[in-house]
């Protein structure tokens, strides 16, 4: 089966058990019905300066295959969507590049964007080719990581918590405290920890009353005592996309962002097996934000994409698709009008928001992704 003209997906074979954001389901799903997934070595790049297209570097299956489609039938450019597994590899390929990947957006998560712009990565956008920006809300705009805006554009925002099995775990789960507690009990040997390094540090530091964004030396030894003597034991599996273990029933405590434990309930058989926690301690926001490449062959196009998915029309499908709030304005009602399920699950409230933190790239990054490697070796032992 070809795949259509206007719309090509590439996915690195060695990416298809660690794409974030969204599970990669396999066959057909990145693009839906309308593309056939091409595997592809993750040295391959998008389309070089004398190619008509726009070509996008993102997440695994972020984006409506409608909204893509869509696109192209309206603007013209063809579309080639490459895909990674995390901020860290996409920054890395971006920079052995040096420019020549041929790439015009990128999908940087918040925290990595002012190192991107300070190593030369992104271009200064230009917001009179953005006039869709007017309809983000004040919530998602003039940021701390971005002020001004100057390199980024928010595509989507979520939060981090947890689900678990009620036919297993009896109790009420409601804060971090617990979730570390039925690891150790109920849990065990039936439970995942997200591929992140930071969102695990963070379940201990929100438990124990320490900002997320800690340097202390204390705290972090503190930390890396805890997880390795008290959790690694407990844990089965580490994973960077959740729905499917959710939807299947595979274990009894799952750390999950909330967009994926929504499309995990809903996919289960029994939808009330698993019970979301916003944890009452509070967690990570994190914001991803499309961006455009310094060098970009094809800049207009990508000002014209980015434009185009700042619609509300448009962003409310995508909304529907990928089950993280957009951040337009109006966007919970039209959603709630549209009738989309469970969306508590998507839209966050003022009081979970003002527990809500962003992560930070800190100078203890180097030591929190030391444990995190210490912690998956000593895994199940």
């Amino acid at each position: 089966m070809d795949q259509p003209d206007h719309v090509r997906a590439l996915v690195p074979a060695a990416l298809k058990t660690s794409l974030s954001r969204r599970a990669f389901l396999g066959g057909t799903a990145a693009l839906g019905a309308g593309a056939l997934l091409a595997a592809c070595s993750s040295s391959s790049g998008g389309g070089g300066k004398g190619s008509a297209g726009l070509n996008i570097y993102t997440w695994g299956e972020y984006d409506d295959p409608a909204v893509l489609t869509d696109f192209t039938a309206a603007k013209g450019p063809k579309l080639t969507v490459d895909s990674y597994g995390s901020n860290p590899e996409m920054i890395a390929k971006l920079s052995a590049a040096k420019g020549t990947t041929g790439y015009d957006i990128c999908v940087p998560t918040h925290s990595y964007v002012k190192q991107m712009a300070s190593s030369g990565l992104l271009a200064e956008l230009d917001h009179t080719k953005l006039p869709n920006m007017k309809n983000l809300s004040p919530k998602v705009v003039d940021t701390t990581f971005d002020p001004g805006n100057k390199y980024s554009v928010c595509k989507d925002w979520g939060s981090t918590g947890y689900v678990y099995d009620t036919t297993v775990i009896k109790r009420e789960l409601t804060s971090w405290a617990d979730f570390l507690d039925a690891a150790q009990k109920e849990a065990s040997g039936s439970m995942s920890l997200l591929e992140d390094q930071g969102e695990v540090s963070f379940t201990y530091f929100y438990a124990n009353g320490i900002p997320e964004n800690t340097t202390d030396p204390a705290h972090i030894a503190a930390y890396r005592s805890f997880i390795i003597d008290k959790i690694a034991p407990h844990v089965q599996a580490f994973e960077s996309s959740t729905n499917a273990s959710i939807s299947s029933s595979a274990r009894t405590l799952i750390h999950c962002w909330n967009g994926d434990a929504r499309l995990g309930i809903l996919a289960n058989s029994d939808p009330n097996r698993y019970k979301w926690v916003w944890p009452s301690e509070g967690a990570n926001l994190w914001q991803d934000n499309w961006a455009i490449l310094k060098g970009a062959p094809h800049e207009d196009a990508a000002y014209d994409f980015i434009n185009y998915v700042l619609d509300p029309t448009v962003s409310l499908k995508e909304l529907t698709y990928i089950g993280y709030n957009t951040g337009i304005v109006g966007i919970e009602e039209a959603a709630t009008k549209a009738g989309i399920k469970r969306p508590d699950l998507v839209f966050i409230n003022d009081a979970i928001m003002s527990k809500l933190t962003y992560s930070e790239m800190t100078s203890a990054e180097g030591t929190i992704i030391g444990i995190y490697d210490e912690l998956k070796a000593a895994a199940g032992k």
